[in-house]
């Protein structure tokens, strides 16, 4: 039935591409995706309400002028949030919305700036505290079953709401925070219940929204510098170490930068170097 698609070690973020960011031109974004997936990096993260609803939009314009690259890629979008926005004129405050109906015209409407006819993943975007698993069950059934979604998961989510949606959707992919710089993953079962379900973890902000702690970015320098790599090369790497096969969302806006983490890909910790940086992240010694 449901299965998860194979997904690049490297995922890439496309939250600062548009509006939020880097207002990236269609040549721009032509550009971009055709560099990341020249690097093997061929799954693209979105979500609906990125640039305010308009970088899907903005993204789709590029695959539309190379409908050649949709079979070699592999498209994440995430939905149900409420934002208020001019592009949502009658959405007044902030909110979250797991309703079938919702989440059915949210797939539409990216499937329409897409352009394309299948999502790979959708995520849940934030947990809905009034959230029906059954009504959620029927909008994704009818999703896969028309096939307009491939596979599904969520985001942000604690173990007990995974547990809760898993009584009736197939979880495969929940993406989190996780980074040098929030380690709480870790250790609060998150990662665990990825791990004891086969779940794929996905990592939004791995380098920590790119301003570490001095300590921390001290012992980052140092041990980069032994390695030949930048802080920011080993960050990742020391998070693709766990063994719960966590994927990086880089949020890049570079093409270099890009080029730069493939380096990641590479490099190998040994245990006494990986808890190295875990204690300057925790700021505590081992017991």
């Amino acid at each position: 039935m449901y299965s998860t698609p194979w997904m690049s070690d490297i995922v890439v973020g496309t939250m600062r591409w548009g509006l939020w960011d880097a207002k990236f031109t269609t040549a721009e974004y032509e550009a971009i995706i055709a560099h990341s997936m020249e690097l093997g990096f061929t799954t693209f993260d979105h979500a609906d309400i990125y640039g305010d609803h308009t970088t899907e939009a903005e993204f789709g314009a590029a695959l539309k002028l190379h409908p050649e690259w949709r079979s070699q890629m592999e498209l994440v979008t995430k939905c149900g949030i409420i934002r208020v926005c001019d592009q949502k004129p009658d959405h007044y405050v902030k909110a979250y919305d797991f309703t079938k109906a919702h989440i059915l015209k949210s797939v539409d409407d990216s499937l329409t700036n897409l352009h394309t006819d299948y999502i790979d993943v959708l995520l849940l975007h934030r947990p809905d505290v009034l959230m029906d698993p059954d009504e959620i069950g029927e909008a994704f059934e009818l999703l896969y079953q028309s096939g307009k979604v491939r596979s599904f998961g969520v985001s942000n989510f604690t173990p007990s709401q995974v547990k809760l949606l898993q009584t009736t959707v197939p979880v495969g992919v929940h993406q989190i925070e996780v980074s040098v710089k929030e380690v709480s993953a870790f250790d609060d079962g998150r990662l665990d219940q990825c791990m004891m379900d086969n779940i794929i973890p996905m990592a939004w902000s791995p380098l920590g929204g790119g301003a570490l702690p001095e300590e921390l970015m001290k012992t980052l320098t140092a041990m980069a510098a032994e390695f030949g790599v930048s802080p920011q090369v080993l960050a990742i790497a020391w998070l693709l170490q766990h063994p719960a096969g966590i994927l990086p969302v880089t949020g890049t806006t570079r093409m270099e930068r890009l080029t730069e983490v493939k380096e990641a890909l590479n490099l190998q910790l040994d245990r006494q170097q990986w808890y190295t940086i875990y204690q300057a992240s925790t700021g505590k010694s081992l017991p």
